[in-house]
């Protein structure tokens, strides 16, 4: 095996630990450490499998290989920038109603002159 072999399979799996450790600190959901998983599997295949990226260049008909994997590379950092803007959308849209709902309670129960917590947490009647 060449020098380059080993150091990129030993840096792939120090990054699947790292990736591991992650998971079960509770630091990185699951749903999103699944990319990270296979990008790093993809390029410990390829580690191992020195002439693979040269047969999928062939066989996608790209003339040289590292240009497919730049290629490959910018398509699924646009994809997972695109899924990560759709999430950031979602929870800001949740956030939002989540504040509405919090204010009509709040109004409710100044209503009802209950006494209600301020930010700080010391309760005060309505």
């Amino acid at each position: 095996m060449v020098r380059i072999q080993l150091i990129t399979i030993a840096i792939n799996l120090l990054f699947l630990f790292y990736i591991s450790y992650l998971i079960v600190k509770g630091k990185l959901r699951e749903e999103y450490a699944i990319v990270w998983l296979v990008c790093t599997a993809l390029l410990t295949l390829f580690s191992f499998w020195r002439d693979g990226l040269e047969v999928m260049a062939r066989l996608f008909g790209v003339y040289e290989a590292p240009n497919l994997v730049f290629t490959v590379m910018i398509f699924i950092i646009l994809i997972y920038l695109l899924h990560l803007s759709i999430v950031n959308s979602k929870l800001q849209k949740n956030m939002t109603r989540l504040t509405q709902e919090i204010a009509l309670l709040k109004e409710e129960l100044s209503k009802e002159k209950l006494p209600v917590e301020d930010e700080e947490g010391s309760a005060k009647n309505g």
